[in-house]
């Protein structure tokens, strides 16, 4: 295929979903959305270096597009003014309302405009959100579609698949120390306690492969 968009984050499905966009298409269009939340300064830096790391022609230069959510969110607590959930926080404490409606509307638009067939988000198997399941995905491209006048696919490949099961299948292939997953970041690093730190050591145990972050805790 000639062209694909990805939204990435520097995260372990990010890795994984740029390694097999640039096997499969000509040209890959990574995408951030930046929405103001706490770790996003430390996100964007480690992702930039993940970038780096594929040496690819067919890689396009990072597209960061703005979409501020304080407004809406007011007191959420990813924006620093409640508490991060911990590690053993369930998946429901960390939602982002609305956030696959915000970046599959902004990603699609990019894509149309641009005549990108394809766009690729990395949603694991498990994920409880109704803006995450395969039936939204569908609706949401024919809404966009509807919208612009130009299909635009929405792909989510590791959705069979869960974090453990994506470390053991690409462990060798992706670099996991360039890869960050926290939404509490100390000094640039894992913090170590907040949920999102909790599910990527899950996943390296489940793996059954050696955590190689460091955590500040």
């Amino acid at each position: 295929m000639s062209a694909a968009a990805i939204l990435v984050s520097g995260g372990v499905e990010s890795a994984v979903l740029l390694a097999e966009a640039l096997r499969t298409h000509e040209r890959v269009y990574p995408l951030y959305i930046r929405k103001g939340f706490i770790w996003e300064t430390t996100e964007l830096a480690c992702l930039r270096r993940l970038l780096r790391s594929f040496q690819s022609d067919g890689l396009a230069e990072l597209t960061v597009l703005d979409a501020p959510v304080s407004r809406i969110y007011r007191a959420h607590w990813s924006l620093g003014r409640n508490r991060v959930p911990g590690a053993r926080a369930p998946d429901t404490q960390v939602y982002l309302p609305g956030r696959n409606l915000l970046f599959l509307s902004l990603a699609g638009l990019f894509c149309a405009l641009r005549k990108i067939p394809v766009v690729w988000l990395g949603v694991l198997k498990g994920n409880p959100f109704q803006d995450a399941r395969p039936g939204f995905l569908r609706r949401m491209a024919r809404i966009l579609k509807d919208a612009q006048g130009t299909p635009v696919r929405i792909a989510a490949p590791l959705r069979k698949l869960t974090k453990g099961q994506v470390i053991r299948r690409w462990d060798g292939v992706i670099d996991w120390k360039k890869t960050f997953s926290c939404i509490n970041p100390i000094r640039r690093r894992h913090c170590g306690r907040c949920q999102k730190c909790g599910e990527r050591r899950a996943g390296f145990r489940a793996a059954g492969i050696a955590d190689p972050t460091q955590y500040a805790h």
